[in-house]
């Protein structure tokens, strides 16, 4: 390429909101520098979003870069449960997505495109594939944390440091990461996962020689001793955090989104009659469906604490008897907490009513709770969920971790200890203000002249054909 202005990308994600969010945050990016970018996902996603009333165009302000939405079908049916039956997706994604791809991007080239690079989601690892078949140079964007990435590649490239994974009690020692626990590792590489889990992990790892960038959704500073680590065996380009220009005070030159639910901005109408750092916001992410039992100690609990409290519980308006009897009317009539299905929520982390954050530990979600410098009481499930848990507690220290009983259930008991020890615990000064330094430094990576900043400008260089030292 003779110029950055004429780069062009093509980037492919599965078609799943936590997925498709950084993807789009990152397209957004380049674009603002000069860069046009093509966002391809399987095509279930467009109908979501036409369903949701959601428009699937990009208008964007003062910038030479265009952005786009593209999709080639997975081989199922719109209908077709995929978060429910993920093996079959899965197998169906990977028998129809590369000839469906590779057809995109033949009739992409025809109308005109040359694509400098190809930017892959790590969990579709048959697209380097597809990349290669058309000449294309690949990058992956590595949605998870950089210390995710690591343990995964060392479970693959070196077995024999990792204990009897049956034992969740059992302690490793990886290089550049603090002392973990099995229970603190991802969920795909256990036992217990489903085999597809475990083959995508293997699969990725495989690919990464196919893979001429790793760029990771994260912040160099937050994760410092694991990229440097990672340097003599797969070096990673800190990139992060890719959150909403809103979430770092600046304002959006790009609209249009790709969310698939629409958010009931209600909740911020709410909020902002609310007072400042009393509201306790729960959300468990768009995959996970919390279970009656759950939903009953965490209604219990907050009805104890008496607080007011934003809550999202995907798919709400169908599990309205899963509440104890006359819970929902009685926050109604009092006005005392708000139960929506889906919200825009780095709308509400950054409103200055929020307490706490009640998380799953999503990526996604810690990363934006970061940037927002809120609080969390951390309640993981499964995928990199636990893992996130631990750097959120124990290595960010801006939250306490929430934990089921022995026969897994959550006691109101829990729910309580936890939220007021956010809120009022000794240890909550501390929290506050160590989750304001992690706010600062993820922003300050951001500017010009920041770590994941500098590293955004190497890969555009790159791509463009003008290598570039200009890295962390």
């Amino acid at each position: 390429m003779e110029s950055t202005e004429a780069a062009q990308v093509i980037m492919v994600t599965l078609s799943m909101q936590g997925h498709m969010n950084p993807m789009l945050k990152l397209a957004k990016v380049l674009v603002l520098k000069g860069v046009h970018v093509t966002l391809a996902t399987n095509d279930v996603a467009r109908k979501r979003m036409l369903d949701s009333k959601i428009s699937t165009n990009f208008t964007t302000i003062n910038s030479t870069g265009r952005l786009s939405l593209e999709f080639f079908s997975d081989g199922l049916s719109h209908e077709f449960d995929r978060e429910k039956d993920s093996g079959t997706f899965l197998a169906s994604l990977k028998a129809n997505g590369p000839k469906n791809l590779s057809n995109l991007i033949t009739d992409l080239k025809a109308n005109g495109n040359q694509f400098s690079c190809l930017i892959t989601n790590p969990f579709i690892p048959w697209v380097p594939g597809v990349a290669i078949e058309h000449g294309i140079p690949c990058g992956v964007l590595w949605i998870q944390s950089a210390t995710v990435f690591a343990i995964y590649y060392h479970f693959i490239k070196e077995p024999d440091l990792f204990p009897n994974l049956e034992n969740p009690n059992g302690i490793l020692e990886l290089p550049g990461i603090p002392g973990l626990t099995v229970g603190d590792l991802p969920t795909f590489m256990l036992p217990c996962s489903p085999s597809h889990f475990r083959l995508l992990v293997t699969e990725f790892i495989s690919i990464l020689d196919n893979v001429k960038w790793v760029l990771g959704n994260s912040v160099h500073e937050l994760e410092e001793e694991t990229v440097n680590s990672l340097k003599a065996v797969k070096p990673i380009y800190s990139i992060g955090p890719l959150v909403s220009p809103s979430l770092l005070g600046k304002e959006e030159t790009i609209a249009g989104s790709v969310d698939m639910w629409r958010a009931a901005d209600s909740c911020i109408e709410w909020l902002n009659k609310q007072r400042p750092s009393s509201v306790i916001y729960i959300s468990f992410g768009s995959i996970i469906m919390s279970s009656k039992q759950q939903i009953q100690s965490i209604a219990t609990a907050l009805k104890n604490i008496k607080r007011p409290f934003l809550w999202v519980i995907k798919a709400s308006e169908t599990r309205k008897d899963e509440f104890p009897r006359g819970f929902l009317e009685e926050i109604t009539k009092d006005k005392s907490g708000l139960v929506v299905s889906w919200c825009p929520q780095e709308k509400v982390l950054m409103n200055q009513a929020l307490a706490c954050f009640v998380t799953h530990c999503g990526w996604n979600s810690t990363l934006e709770t970061v940037v927002a410098g809120v609080p969390v009481v951390a309640y993981p499930e499964w995928t990199d969920q636990p893992t996130n848990s631990k750097l959120l507690v124990d290595v960010f220290k801006v939250g306490v971790r929430m934990s089921n009983c022995e026969d897994e259930r959550l006691s109101v008991e829990e729910v309580e200890r936890c939220i007021m020890e956010v809120i009022d615990g000794p240890r909550a000064g501390e929290m506050k203000r160590r989750a304001v330094e992690l706010k600062n430094a993820a922003k300050n990576a951001l500017e010009e002249g920041g770590s994941s900043s500098r590293n955004i400008d190497k890969f555009i260089a790159e791509i463009s054909g003008k290598p570039s030292s200009n890295n962390v």
